[in-house]
């Protein structure tokens, strides 16, 4: 009987993972990391798709611009953008229906340009510090899920990371603090090792992979394509976002990207479109923006 349990367990997974995967009509979009002025209302929203506006970002750092240290779990809001409020945000989900709130949490630099390290003292307090800090952030700023963008490991051992961020998105889900969760790797031996370990471990309860295909160097269509592959088997079952930058990396959009996500959509691979980043798009008008939002919204 109890062989015939984890069986059934382990199809109940298998079967989630792989619902996740294929097409869909999910936009997201980063802001707030590099401008203190662009507004939620600045970005052109398609009511035809799921738009996902993605804070950055929350860092369990203090406030010291000089000497930045590590707070072990204790997020503080690293965003300098006064439109980013409470206020703002409610303004915008009660005008689009279609519009949901994520924050990222960790990044790459904090203060003057310092590494963002995860560095938790043990994995119990960081999760407790966590919880705490996340809730009270996500129930002011009217928050529907977090995306893991850490970036720098102070620690090699990939077993802590996946422990303190799958029991974090699982105390956030089980609460009903948020509705999904998102992870953000990209292609670095130290970053995937980690990001694996915690899919292995908890990917049944993250709902996307941003992974960030421009952090390739230049790549051309058929690379890019190959690349997603690669990726969709590295996190096998997950629903797999193409991502552009807008200061180059990777396959721009001027340079084949939407043509790699029609092929992606007609091979029914497309998990969604992320963007990097809203305060980089103001100086294109948002148009690669209206761009995969049609791109996403097309039958």
């Amino acid at each position: 009987m109890e062989l015939n349990h984890f069986l059934l367990f382990i199809l109940f997974i298998v079967s989630f993972r792989s619902c996740r995967a294929g097409n869909s009509k999910l936009f997201r979009e980063y802001i707030g990391a590099e401008s203190t002025s662009v507004k939620l209302t600045d970005v052109p929203i398609n009511s035809n798709v799921e738009f996902h506006f993605i804070l950055a970002f929350a860092i369990d750092y203090n406030y010291d611009n000089s000497k930045p240290s590590p707070t072990n779990g204790k997020f503080n809001i690293f965003w300098e953008n006064n439109h980013l409020n409470p206020k703002e945000i409610a303004s915008i989900k009660s005008r689009y229906k279609n519009v949901k709130i994520a924050v990222s949490l960790g990044g790459d630099t904090v203060g003057k340009n310092k590494y963002v390290y995860f560095k938790p003292k043990s994995i119990n307090s960081w999760v407790d510090n966590a919880v705490s800090s996340l809730s009270s952030m996500i129930e002011e700023y009217n928050i529907d899920g977090i995306d893991i963008d850490y970036e720098h490991f102070s620690d090699t051992n990939t077993n802590i990371f996946a422990e303190c961020i799958g029991q974090l998105v699982t105390k956030l889900k089980k609460s009903g603090k948020i509705q999904f969760a998102s992870i953000a790797p990209f292609e670095d031996n130290v970053v995937q090792s980690h990001y694996m370990t915690l899919w292995k471990k908890y990917g049944q309860v993250i709902d996307y992979v941003n992974f960030q295909f421009y952090a390739y160097n230049k790549i051309d269509v058929t690379e890019f394509v190959r690349n997603f592959n690669k990726q969709a088997s590295n996190y096998e079952g997950g629903q797999i976002l193409a991502s552009f930058v807008n200061k180059g990396g990777g396959l721009g959009p001027k340079d084949g990207f939407f043509e790699a996500c029609k092929e992606l959509k007609g091979q029914g691979k497309l998990g969604g479109i992320f963007v990097w980043c809203a305060d980089e798009s103001t100086k294109t008008g948002f148009k690669y923006e209206k761009m995969s939002q049609n791109l996403l919204a097309s039958s």
